[in-house]
């Protein structure tokens, strides 16, 4: 029967039965290949990211301007506060990408997400082996895969400010 708590055991099969872990030489090589998993997740989310904003499809995010409030100061938080109605856009992009661009740009980002679903519950599952070696794994894996790929986003975006 399976652990239903967490335990630091050098034993454990993870998502197969060929993934059967027996020693510390096998946990260290498995929380390895999990903690690279994890690291690729985060990447993976900073891209999907990135393609969906550096695409012409999506228009700038200068066109979502909050209307300006015609009141005085004594308006209330909420009253200012931008609506779903001032996310419309105020004018229409110049460039307008053709309609193959655009199926490719969803079909790349459909097989995108398909993978991040399937890696997230992946991982979710090497978890729920209550495997404490394997969570440190992926907590690791995922606090290293934030710290390296959240700041690349940053400079992709200096890079597309800087390219047009």
């Amino acid at each position: 029967m399976m652990p239903m708590t967490f335990e630091f055991s050098g034993s454990v099969t993870l998502l197969f039965d060929f993934w059967n872990v027996h020693g510390p030489a096998g946990m260290v090589l498995s929380v390895l290949v999990v903690l690279l998993l994890t690291v690729f997740y985060e990447s993976l989310k900073v891209w999907r990211v990135w393609l969906g904003s550096s695409s012409t499809l999506a228009p700038p995010a200068s066109l979502y301007a909050a209307p300006s409030s015609s009141r005085g100061e004594s308006s209330s938080v909420l009253d200012s506060s931008p609506s779903e109605s001032s996310l419309t856009p105020s004018e229409f992009p110049r460039h307008t990408p053709s309609t193959g661009d655009s199926w490719l740009l969803h079909i790349i980002q459909t097989v995108l997400h398909m993978l991040q679903v399937c890696l997230g519950y992946m991982l979710m599952l090497c978890v729920m082996s209550y495997n404490a070696w394997i969570f440190i794994g992926v907590v690791v894996g995922s606090t290293l895969g934030y710290f390296i790929s959240f700041p690349l986003l940053d400079q992709m975006s200096l890079y597309k400010q800087h390219r047009s």
